[in-house]
């Protein structure tokens, strides 16, 4: 007989209340970003992009991922770093603001971290524009779809 104790075997991700929370927070933070004039010298004319926010179980801490636009200009990376030390330093300020737009019971504390998915993305799609790489797909795709024909 099994126990409601024992652990189920694999990773758990995130729960419903914990996604939409993320969610909630995102669309808060996209709002207060483009409403506000933060006080905050690497912060000054910078567009920011909150791709994901990750909520922690409790839902009183949050994780932003986040993209300056136009990070992918000469001399970006120390760029980038700034701004997110710079979202960091303003996240008091941004945590009252979000208090204000959000209907949740604690507001939580936010921690911003640049999102590297938009480059993985961009070097994956360099990949497959590779003449090599691009041949192999192409001859694995005429191999599935001969495979189809033949069923």
């Amino acid at each position: 007989m099994k126990r409601h104790s024992e652990k189920t075997k694999g990773p758990v991700g995130p729960s419903q209340r914990q996604l939409r929370a993320g969610e909630l927070i995102r669309h808060a933070l996209v709002d207060i970003l483009r409403e506000e004039e933060l006080q905050d010298e690497a912060l000054t004319g910078v567009t920011i992009t909150v791709s994901e926010v990750r909520m922690s179980p409790d839902l009183r801490h949050a994780v932003c991922f986040v993209e300056p636009l136009g990070a992918g200009l000469a001399g970006a990376a120390q760029n980038v770093d700034e701004i997110i030390k710079g979202l960091n330093r303003v996240s008091k300020f941004l945590r009252g603001r979000l208090g204000r737009s959000i209907d949740m019971k604690f507001t939580p504390d936010l921690k911003f971290i640049h999102d590297e998915s938009f480059g993985t993305a961009a070097y994956m799609d360099k990949l497959f524009l590779d003449p090599r790489v691009r041949q192999d797909t192409e001859r694995r795709l005429s191999d599935v779809l001969e495979e189809d024909d033949e069923d």
